[in-house]
């Protein structure tokens, strides 16, 4: 029984390398978001009128900058697996190439 690639050879490659950047770009900003890096803030979802309603809490700064965090390694593990998806693609691939020569 022979598997079927899914996506072509090139584009394999293509996407591991994506997944590759992805994974660390966002495993990087989850860390840093994690740690409340103060040059993050802007890109934090803070509700201004939330915000003033708790008397500007950095509590809730500190939970913002969490949720973040989480959304970012949440992503890195989608790519993770999207990783693993064009790796099998990639063998599926080299055997097909390796059973025509």
């Amino acid at each position: 029984m022979s598997s079927c690639p899914i996506c072509g050879p090139k584009l394999s490659v293509c996407c591991t390398v994506v997944s590759i950047w992805g994974i660390i770009m966002l495993a990087l900003l989850g860390v840093f978001f994690q740690i409340h890096s103060p040059a993050l803030f802007e890109d934090i979802p803070v509700d201004e009128i939330e915000w003033k309603r708790l008397n500007y809490s950095m509590e809730y700064v500190h939970e913002k900058y969490e949720q973040t965090a989480l959304n970012c390694f949440i992503a890195a593990g989608i790519y993770i697996l999207f990783f693993f998806f064009s790796c099998c693609q990639q063998r599926m691939h080299a055997r097909a190439s390796y059973e025509l020569s």
